[in-house]
């Protein structure tokens, strides 16, 4: 029996993981599945993860709205760890960070990638299982130093309620643009790459500015009584 685990990055029920659920599991907007979503646009039994000949498969039960896996409206998918399942206005990743971290290592020594494994095999394995590691590999030896290996930073702590609130505004927006994006990539059956069209990858780039913008108002704040914004740095 195949365990998977589920991270909820948009929607309704954001933020929250499922691991280790036991296969077969069923998902939908009604009591009585394996996991609950609440989102009006999911049908009340919307779609069915089971285990079949060593494989995860993923199968749509004639959903109103369908199903997307990495983009691309799918009927019946084998399921592999890092695959994003939209449903609705929810969006699922599909493997915990280890699983993730472990294809990712997978893909880049050029292992078989049709072989998926089960959370046993995946605490077993040698392969490097640090998706922080993963995700930061660079094919460039130079750049791959511990001093370039970046660790997700904790939260501010002791914040004021209005600084604490600013903050929450400036990650939804930041989660807002990376959804948009995420919602144009497309992954070409059979292919490690993904696929951003040229208005989206643009948009990228501004994102990648407006950050830089934010840390060097952070590091070098107006002076004055007004608060930092980005039209202090040509921003709009």
């Amino acid at each position: 029996m195949a365990r998977v685990t589920l991270q909820i990055v948009d929607g309704a029920d954001r933020g929250r993981v499922l691991e280790n659920l036991s296969t077969p599991i069923t998902i939908g907007r009604e009591e009585g599945n394996s996991l609950q979503l609440n989102d009006e646009r999911i049908s009340r039994f919307h779609l069915k993860i089971q285990e079949d000949n060593d494989k995860v498969v993923l199968t749509d039960l004639e959903s109103t709205n369908g199903t997307k896996v990495n983009g691309e409206e799918t009927q019946l998918r084998i399921l592999r760890y890092g695959d994003v399942i939209t449903v609705g206005r929810s969006v699922l990743l599909y493997g915990s960070r280890r699983q993730i971290a472990q294809r990712l290592a997978s893909l880049r020594k050029g292992l078989d990638d049709e072989h998926t494994v089960d959370g046993d095999e995946a605490a077993e394995s040698d392969v490097a299982a640090s998706l922080d590691f993963e995700l930061n590999w660079s094919a460039n030896p130079d750049e791959d130093s511990p001093l370039h290996i970046l660790e997700a930073p904790d939260l501010p702590e002791r914040l004021s309620p209005a600084q604490a609130a600013q903050l929450s505004e400036l990650l939804s927006y930041f989660h807002i643009r990376i959804r948009h994006l995420i919602g144009t990539v497309r992954v070409p059956k059979g292919s490690s790459d993904a696929v951003l069209d040229a208005r989206q990858w643009q948009g990228l780039l501004d994102l990648q500015a407006r950050l830089a913008r934010y840390l060097r108002l952070a590091a070098e704040p107006p002076h004055g009584d007004e608060p930092p914004t980005l039209r202090d740095t040509g921003g709009r």
